[in-house]
């Protein structure tokens, strides 16, 4: 598993993993009028990533592409990070159905935590995550996220107000840090 900037040459792959992946991933995306075809061309990935750039350049975003076996897989992004006495960002990610249950998004996760908690200097990572998607849950708690709360009709998911649940990992839950703890639950001999 490898992550990089999101790279001008991958709009063609993103393209056609988010095509392919339309059933494993729209339950949980924002609400269009807009078909997910159109939402997911190559076009929309390079509008997509200039504007996750100028976020990034402006210190409000950590994108990441996620490769497996050299091949883009996914995306992990902290994002609407706020400094001064918050210094805090939003968690969001998804992985390609494929690759789904070997890992690799846990894996990804775990080290854009562990950047942001470490040079980027966060002190709070939060993932706000729909009641019903156990895997995504599972996730997040594997990491050692906390729920703190319920979010009530937070965002509109998928053609409806969702909830939410609200999840959240702070720099000095985990000594060792975010990918230490994985590997340790991936490897209870590693201890």
């Amino acid at each position: 598993m490898e992550l990089h900037a999101l790279r001008r040459r991958d709009a063609g792959d993103w393209s056609r993993l988010r095509l392919v992946n339309e059933s494993w991933l729209s339950r949980w995306e924002p609400s269009s009028t807009v078909p997910w075809s159109a939402r997911h061309t190559p076009a929309a990935y390079r509008a997509m990533r200039r504007a996750v750039a100028r976020r990034a350049r402006a210190g409000t975003s950590l994108p990441f592409a996620i490769r497996v076996e050299g091949r883009l897989a996914g995306q992990v992004t902290i994002d609407n990070i706020v400094r001064g006495a918050l210094r805090s960002g939003y968690l969001g990610y998804w992985i390609d159905r494929r690759v789904a249950g070997r890992g690799m998004a846990s894996l990804a996760v775990a080290l854009v935590c562990d950047h942001a908690f470490g040079e980027v200097g966060l002190h709070r990572v939060q993932a706000d995550i729909r009641p019903e998607n156990g895997p995504s849950r599972r996730l997040v708690e594997r990491l050692g996220f906390r729920q703190e709360g319920l979010l009530r009709r937070y965002l509109d998911i998928d053609g409806d107000w969702r909830d939410h649940l609200a999840y959240a990992l702070l720099a000095e839950d985990l000594p060792g840090g975010v990918l230490k703890h994985w590997r340790e639950r991936a490897d209870p001999l590693a201890r």
